[in-house]
């Protein structure tokens, strides 16, 4: 009895770990950039919504649009303070990486590795952005 398991069992093993090996991870958005990018688009969960990023120094606004005319469009600030000093802005210095959270990224200074948490929502009391140490 114990004989027949064991081919069952070792195909059952290859089955998983063959499943776990197609299993890729794709990126969300392919972002062009070129030597002079200075803003970047992050999409968010809702589909009338963007994160603008100024890849210099880590400013970032929300950003809304609409198909309607009676909806709200524009750029809320979610942080209106340059990360670094003017001295030390670099083209793509910042990047924005996505969570499973809906209303939350990570702001990475891909200089000097600091990271922020930055949460964007609709009520100004949700909005922030802290520094993770």
């Amino acid at each position: 009895m114990r004989t027949k398991l064991i081919p069952l069992f070792a195909l059952f093993l290859f089955a998983i770990s063959t499943y776990s090996q197609e299993k890729q991870i794709v990126p969300i958005q392919k972002i062009q950039t070129t030597d002079n990018t200075i803003y970047q688009l992050f999409p968010t969960s809702n589909i009338w919504t963007f994160i603008k990023l100024d890849t210099r120094n880590g400013k970032i606004w929300q950003v809304h649009f609409s198909i309607k005319s009676n909806e709200y469009e524009g750029q809320i600030e979610l942080n209106s303070s340059p990360l670094v000093s003017e001295i030390d802005e670099a083209k793509g210095r910042f990047t924005l990486y996505k969570t499973e959270n809906t209303y939350n990224m990570l702001l990475l200074d891909q200089i000097d590795g600091r990271i922020w948490q930055v949460q964007w929502n609709n009520e100004l009391s949700m909005r922030f952005i802290n520094r993770i140490y």
